[in-house]
């Protein structure tokens, strides 16, 4: 049996256009077929010849452009994000020191606020149960850049238990602002022993595509980060990366933390 009729007809005309994209046959700026030409062309419902340039603009392969149509997008250079313990020796920003690796500028914008942890987090954070509304976690969201293009998004959110009262209380004010989590914990007397990630990937939400100017629905990796002293959780954290410009590269090595907030 032919595997590939099994497909949905739509995944294998997107097959054929991918196909003329990689090979240089549609170059970057060409005009993708329309959906009424898609559907014309294949016999195809108009909704089926939407969902072909959907993949498309969902593989980062196409951008659409409203009232214009769909069009071959330049690809970005790819680039590498070490998730490693090797970061954190030279003090100040793992984020920062990264891009500075690889000749960029690290920049970000964060919102901080104190905030009643969600249930999930209350899990991640091993916190008790909420005893009313009053906060117990500070969330801070982050747009990361590198040369004033956006890199990533993340939200963290460190519990009040834990900080209420130090220096380290807002993670992006005060002495030790911007020095990542394993040193802030450090100027507290806490000492984060090891982190845990899960990755994964899925469609990048709208508002995630606005912040990191990507296609929607683009597909995005995900990370769920948790540092622990010994068996204590001390932060946790969603990291929203584009697929399509950069590659993330995990790593043993020397103690150290990962080059992101």
């Amino acid at each position: 049996m032919n595997q590939d009729a099994e497909r949905p007809k739509y995944l294998r005309i997107a097959d054929e256009l991918r196909a003329k994209i990689r090979s240089g046959e549609l170059a970057v700026g060409d005009r993708l077929p329309s959906i009424p030409e898609i559907a014309k062309e294949h016999g195809i419902a108009r909704n089926t010849a939407a969902a072909v340039l959907d993949v498309l603009t969902g593989e980062g392969l196409a951008t659409a452009r409203p009232g214009s149509g769909t069009y071959v997008r330049k690809q970005p250079e790819k680039r590498r994000l070490v998730r490693s313990w090797n970061r954190n020796a030279r003090g100040g920003s793992p984020f920062a020191g990264e891009m500075a690796d690889q000749g960029l500028a690290g920049s970000w914008d964060y919102n901080s606020r104190t905030t009643l942890a969600p249930e999930e987090v209350r899990e991640r954070l091993a916190l008790d149960e909420a005893a009313g509304d009053d906060p117990d976690v500070v969330r801070t969201d982050y747009l990361f850049r590198g040369d004033g293009r956006p890199v990533m998004v993340s939200t963290t959110w460190e519990p009040l238990e834990l900080t209420r009262g130090t220096p380290i209380v807002l993670p992006e004010d005060g002495p030790h602002a911007g020095k990542g989590v394993v040193e802030r914990m450090r100027q507290i007397g806490v000492q984060v022993t090891h982190a845990a990630e899960v990755v994964s990937a899925r469609n990048a939400t709208v508002e995630e595509a606005k912040l990191l100017d990507i296609g929607a629905p683009a597909i995005v990796l995900t990370i769920e980060r948790t540092y622990y002293a010994d068996a204590r959780p001390v932060e946790t954290a969603d990291l929203v990366i584009p697929v399509d410009q950069y590659q993330v590269l995990y790593g043993t090595s020397t103690w150290d933390e990962p080059a992101a907030h």
